[in-house]
């Protein structure tokens, strides 16, 4: 498995018990240190699990927000806490990420990936359409801004 998508693997492990546990800020670390040690034990480095489990954190409202504006019908609390942290993690690489780094398709791709390996049968089409969403205002909004 490459060592990103191992990344974003452990990321989700990690986002979904936080998530499950209540969203305590002082247990992140421990969890995420505690998945690494068991899911990634060849992991090259932990700089992109901190990265993104630190940047999905710091953006998190902003992020549930968008999927509520992108995904109406489902509230934030009724969608599954995997599909939800798959979400937060596609969302965030897919707006805040670095662009060069990690192409908004690439990010759709993990994402889509990631849901089809943790969450249920139609997590993938469900992180697809929230993403390809959220993907195509974006490209709207850079297409305005350039005219």
């Amino acid at each position: 498995m490459a060592s990103r998508h191992l990344s974003r693997s452990i990321v989700m492990q990690s986002l979904y018990e936080w998530d499950f546990s209540g969203k305590k800020k002082e247990n992140l670390e421990k969890i995420v240190e505690k998945n690494i040690k068991e899911f990634g034990p060849g992991l090259e480095s932990k700089d992109f699990v901190f990265e993104l489990i630190n940047g999905v954190v710091s953006k998190i409202s902003a992020i549930d927000k968008i999927i509520e504006k992108a995904a109406p019908e489902w509230p934030i609390d009724q969608i599954t806490i995997v599909d939800r942290n798959v979400l937060r993690i596609g969302l965030y690489e897919l707006i805040y990420g670095n662009k060069e780094e990690v192409p908004p398709k690439v990010a759709i791709n993990e994402a889509i990936e990631l849901a089809k390996t943790f969450g249920g049968e139609s997590s993938g089409k469900f992180i697809n359409g929230v993403l390809g969403t959220v993907y195509n205002e974006l490209n709207k909004e850079d297409k305005a801004e350039k005219k």
